[in-house]
C-alpha cells in the first residue's frame, strides 16, 4: 500500500459529503480535527478495502473512526455499541448545565454520517459476538469500551444505603439506562462526596445549583423531580492529599465558587504558606491554588474578579467546602445499625478522631474498565489492557483506546490524542503489511449473519436519529434541550424494533 508524503495542514477539517441517509453532511470547522504533526495519510490503493470494527461509541471509539477513515481514503470502519443510542459519556457523563462540552456530538455525527462509516447499536460485544468472532470478520478491531465500573473504597460500610458511586450518580442524573432506577435519598441536609477532582465537583454542583437553572438542561425529569425535593444544603468534598494535590480544574472550581445561592466554606490554615510553595509551580496550578486561597481568605464585603461577593454569600443558604489530609475509614449507620441514609450516618475519617455527619456519601475516586473477553489480555490491577501505543500484547490484529487503553484519566481532549494514537498504529501496520489486506473479510456481513441467528436486532445511526428526534421533541414541549429517554425498551419500540 503506497504512502502519501507529508501531512495535513494544521486546522484542516471535513469537508463536505454525502451522508449516508442521503443529506448532505455538513462540514463542522473544529479545533478537534486537525491532523497532530507527525502523522502520515495514506492513501488506498488496488488492494481490497481495509475493514476496521471499532468497539465502543464514546469519544475514545469515535476519535479512532475518524482519524483511520480521514487518513485512509480505502478503510471502511464499523463502530460497535452495546446501548441502542452512542456517545457513551459524552451523553452520559459530561454534566448537564455544560452543554458546550457536547458539541463534539455533532464532529462525531458526522464522521457516522460517511459513507465509509457505519454505527450499530444494542450489541453487546462478549455476549452476543465474541471478540475472536469480530476478528475473523475484520483485518482489525480496536476495542475502545471505556470504564464501565467504578473503583472502591474498600472500607466497612461501604454497602450501606445511602452511599452511592460517583459513577452511579451521574448516570442517574443524566439517564444511563442501567442507573434509572437509583432513586438516591436526598432527604438528609449533609452530603459528603470522597473526592477532589472534577466528577466531585459536578455532582456537588448538581446537588446545590437552583433549579431555575437545571429545568434548562437535559437533566433526566426524575432526577430534576427528586432534587425539587432535595433537603440537602451542605456538600462537603473530602480527599486524602492536601490543597496543592486537587485534580479538579480551576474552570470547575470557579463555577463552584459563583454558584447562586452557595456559598464556599474553606479553611484559612488550609492554605497557610502555599503562597510560596507555588512559586515556582506550572501556571494551570499556581492559579488553581491562588483561586483556592484567594477564596479561603476573603472577607465579608471584599470583591474580587473571580470571586462574588462574601457579603452575599454569607446569606446563601447553601453551602460547600473542601477538606482535605483525609481517608474514609468507616461509614457507620444510623442507630438502629439498618441504614447509611438519614444525618445520624457519618463518615469516619483517618488520622486523630474527626466525624462528620452525613445522610448522603459519594464515593468519587475513580472509575475502572472490566475484562471485555476472555480471549482479551487484561490487567486487573491497573484496569488496562496491556498494550504499546494501543497494539494489544501478543494479540496481532488487535488494539485498543481511551480509558481502557491508558485508564479513566484524562478530560475529552486527552482521548482525542489518545485515540489518534491509536489509529495511527492501525494505519502503519495496515502500511507495512502487519494487517494483511489481500484477503477480503466480510465485515458486518459475517456479523450480521451471527446476530440474526442469535436473536439479536442491531440499531442503525439512521434509527439514532428517530430517538434523537424523539428526545428533542419531548425537551422542547418542557422547555429543555432535550429529555432523555432512559428506558432502552422504549427506545427500541419507538424504533420499530
Amino acid at each position: 500500500m503506497a504512502g502519501a508524503g507529508g501531512r495535513a495542514p494544521l486546522g484542516r477539517c471535513w469537508g463536505r459529503g454525502k451522508g449516508r441517509g442521503g443529506g448532505d453532511s455538513r462540514g463542522i470547522t473544529s479545533p478537534l480535527s486537525f491532523t497532530p504533526p507527525g502523522f502520515k495519510r495514506w492513501l488506498s490503493s488496488s488492494a481490497p478495502a481495509p475493514r476496521v470494527c471499532v468497539v465502543g461509541s464514546g469519544p475514545a471509539g469515535f476519535y479512532t473512526a475518524q482519524h483511520i477513515l480521514k487518513h485512509h481514503n480505502g478503510a471502511q470502519v464499523d463502530i460497535y455499541e452495546k446501548l441502542p443510542v452512542p456517545f457513551g459519556l459524552v451523553r452520559f457523563g459530561v454534566a448537564p448545565d455544560h452543554p458546550e462540552v457536547k458539541n463534539v456530538i455533532n464532529a462525531f455525527t458526522q464522521t457516522a454520517r460517511l459513507e465509509r462509516c457505519a454505527y450499530y447499536g444494542n450489541i453487546t460485544v462478549g455476549r452476543d459476538v465474541t471478540v475472536a468472532e469480530l476478528r475473523q470478520a475484520y483485518h482489525a478491531v480496536v476495542l475502545s469500551y471505556g470504564a464501565e465500573d467504578n473503583r472502591v473504597l474498600g472500607i466497612p460500610g461501604e454497602n450501606l444505603s445511602g452511599v452511592y458511586s460517583a459513577r452511579a450518580f451521574v448516570g442517574w442524573y443524566n439517564g444511563l439506562p442501567e442507573n434509572r432506577d437509583l432513586k438516591p435519598d436526598l432527604s438528609c441536609e449533609t452530603a459528603l462526596i470522597v473526592g477532589h477532582g472534577n466528577v466531585a465537583l459536578d455532582i456537588a454542583r448538581i446537588l446545590l445549583s437552583p433549579l431555575s437553572l437545571l429545568r434548562k438542561t437535559d437533566i433526566t425529569d426524575c432526577s430534576l423531580a427528586a432534587l425539587a425535593c432535595s433537603k440537602v444544603k451542605r456538600v462537603w468534598l473530602v480527599g486524602r492529599r492536601g490543597p496543592l494535590q486537587v485534580a479538579f480544574t480551576i474552570k470547575e472550581l470557579r463555577e463552584m465558587i459563583n454558584l447562586p445561592g452557595a456559598r464556599p466554606v474553606l479553611n484559612p490554615a488550609d492554605f497557610t504558606g502555599l503562597e510560596n510553595a507555588i512559586k515556582d509551580a506550572p501556571r494551570p496550578r499556581k492559579r488553581l491554588t491562588e483561586l483556592m486561597i484567594k477564596t479561603a481568605l476573603e472577607k465579608p464585603g471584599e470583591k474580587t474578579v473571580e470571586v462574588q461577593a462574601a457579603a452575599t454569600q454569607a446569606v446563601a443558604p447553601r453551602e460547600w467546602g473542601l477538606k482535605f489530609q483525609r481517608s474514609p475509614q468507616e461509614v457507620l449507620p444510623t442507630a438502629d445499625g439498618r441504614r447509611g441514609s438519614g444525618d445520624s450516618a457519618k463518615a469516619v475519617p483517618t488520622g486523630d478522631v474527626e466525624e462528620l455527619e452525613c445522610g448522603l456519601v459519594l464515593s468519587s475516586i475513580g472509575y475502572r474498565s472490566l475484562p471485555l473477553d476472555p480471549s482479551v489480555p487484561f490487567n486487573t490491577q491497573r484496569g488496562i489492557i496491556p498494550n504499546s501505543s494501543g497494539r494489544v500484547e501478543g494479540v496481532p490484529g488487535l488494539y485498543c483506546s481511551g480509558w481502557v487503553k491508558r485508564g479513566p484519566t484524562g478530560v475529552i481532549i486527552t482521548t482525542m490524542n489518545d485515540s489518534f494514537d491509536t489509529a495511527q498504529s492501525v494505519l502503519e501496520d495496515l502500511q507495512v503489511g502487519v494487517l494483511d489486506v489481500s484477503a477480503s473479510r466480510e465485515g458486518f456481513g459475517a456479523v450480521g449473519s451471527i446476530l440474526r441467528s442469535r436473536g439479536v436486532h442491531p440499531v442503525s445511526f439512521s434509527d439514532w436519529e428517530k430517538i434523537d428526534a424523539a428526545e428533542v421533541a419531548r425537551g422542547k414541549a418542557a422547555g429543555k434541550p432535550r429529555e432523555k429517554i432512559v428506558d432502552p425498551q422504549e427506545m427500541l419500540q419507538l424504533i420499530g424494533h
